[in-house]
């Protein structure tokens, strides 16, 4: 039996809108080109936390971290047994990208809760990428276009 308090419930809805109000969120209309940029740069890990099937279906983000959600506070803890050779420092910027937006802002501020602060979200997620015209690359290619982290810890 639990001695702590408990908070009320919230819808989905609500805690979106609350995590969201948390996070420096990136939109595509103003700078996916230069989170493209800045993650070629080496100054923002891209990761993509969309499960195989779409992956399969719309393609990849050229040089973006490939890690299934169910495994994302493993894989980017920096101090983890089982993190990935990119998960550096807390200090790393971090763009999450689901599919359409919305995944990616509870994963972001799973990242903060780690200590990862600088860890944000692409407002609409690849679908808005892909719309914006940036670039993709078919996951056809064996998903080489970007590191992929796999296998459970």
């Amino acid at each position: 039996m639990s001695t702590g308090t408990r908070s009320e419930p919230v819808g989905i809805d609500e805690l979106l809108e609350r995590v969201r109000a948390g996070l420096e969120r990136v939109a595509p209309r103003v700078t996916p080109r230069a989170a493209f940029a800045a993650a070629e740069a080496g100054d923002v890990l891209l990761v993509d936390i969309r499960y195989a099937a779409l992956r399969e279906r719309d393609g990849l983000i050229p040089g973006a971290l490939v890690v299934e959600r169910n495994e994302l506070e493993w894989r980017l803890d920096p101090r983890g047994s089982h993190r990935a050779p990119q998960a550096v420092s807390h200090d790393l910027r971090i763009v999450v990208v689901c599919n359409e937006g919305y995944a990616s802002s509870l994963a972001a501020a799973s990242l903060q809760q780690l200590g990862l602060h600088r860890a944000t979200d692409l407002i609409g997620g690849f679908q808005a990428w892909r719309a914006e015209g940036l670039p993709v690359e078919p996951a056809g290619r064996g998903e080489a276009a970007g590191p992929s982290v796999s296998a459970a810890p």
